[in-house]
């Protein structure tokens, strides 16, 4: 149902191994020699959060990317919006009424405004999730004023067991 895109997710695995790092230039070389995914795509994910604001870019041989701030003030609202635009939960979301692609059940739509609250719900939580939560062991979530650390489904090691990139 709701899903990130691969941009997204390499978006994500590149701003974590950048908060490892912890401020060292990391080239777009060592993230793909780190993790399985694209260069290509890796690379222009990330000119896509420097032009965002997320990362800085140095050129030159010993260039790359570094964080433009702490891992704990990145948001994963910060990086769906840099890659994807705030989500969507219904096609009426998309409609423009004015270029003709009105949604025609709208006017009596019993679903419109519960969906509307939970994709603002969502926006919400993804505004709260910071880089530093996904990278420690569990995920921080809060609901109703309340937070939980979920344990982490994913494998692998945490950020803080991972040993340093050479």
């Amino acid at each position: 149902m709701l899903q990130l895109t691969k941009r997204t997710e390499y978006g994500l695995i590149a701003l974590i191994h950048l908060a490892d790092r912890g401020g060292v230039v990391v080239s777009v070389r060592e993230i793909g020699e780190s993790y399985p995914v694209p260069r290509r795509l890796l690379a222009e994910v990330l000119k896509d959060l420097a032009r965002a604001g997320l990362v800085e870019s140095q050129r030159g041989a010993t260039g790359g990317y570094t964080l433009t701030r702490p891992a704990d003030r990145i948001t994963l609202g910060d990086v769906v919006a840099a890659l994807e635009g705030a989500p969507l939960l219904t096609g009426c979301e998309g409609h423009d009424e004015h270029a003709g692609t009105a949604c025609e059940v709208q006017p009596v739509c019993p679903i419109r405004s519960p969906l509307q609250r939970l994709r603002e719900g969502l926006w919400r939580l993804l505004e709260r999730t910071t880089l530093q939560s996904l990278s420690t062991p569990g995920v921080l979530l809060e609901f109703d004023g309340r937070s939980a650390r979920i344990p982490s489904t994913l494998p692998g090691p945490a950020l803080s067991e991972r040993a340093p990139a050479q």
